[in-house]
């Protein structure tokens, strides 16, 4: 089946502040799973380094699909919250999949 346009793949690379565990704990299974109810969502991932940084990839079908969830109502709450409250630093790369291989045995 394809999608009109390239798949989207977000890069979200955050520190949480101190403190914030608790909280974010709360939140984050919530925007996640809003995220995977979202039309075009493919894939998500969170990863935590030793250092604590932690890596999301987050990939929707097409732009369409990406903005959708860029601009839903709850997600830009929990951006924001994010600003506020819970990081310490964060940075975004969004860009298109120009190649894509794959094995699964």
């Amino acid at each position: 089946m394809s999608s009109p346009g390239p798949e989207v793949i977000t890069i979200f690379r955050n520190r949480l502040v101190d403190g914030a565990g608790a909280e974010y704990a709360a939140l984050a299974p919530h925007i996640a799973q809003l995220a995977q109810s979202m039309p075009g969502f493919i894939d998500s991932k969170t990863f935590t380094a030793a250092d604590g940084e932690r890596v999301t990839l987050v990939t929707f079908a097409n732009h369409e699909a990406h903005n959708g969830w860029r601009d839903h109502p709850e997600h830009v709450a929990a951006r924001a919250r994010g600003v506020e409250e819970f990081y310490s630093t964060y940075s975004i790369q969004v860009g298109t999949v120009t190649y894509s291989n794959q094995f699964v045995r």
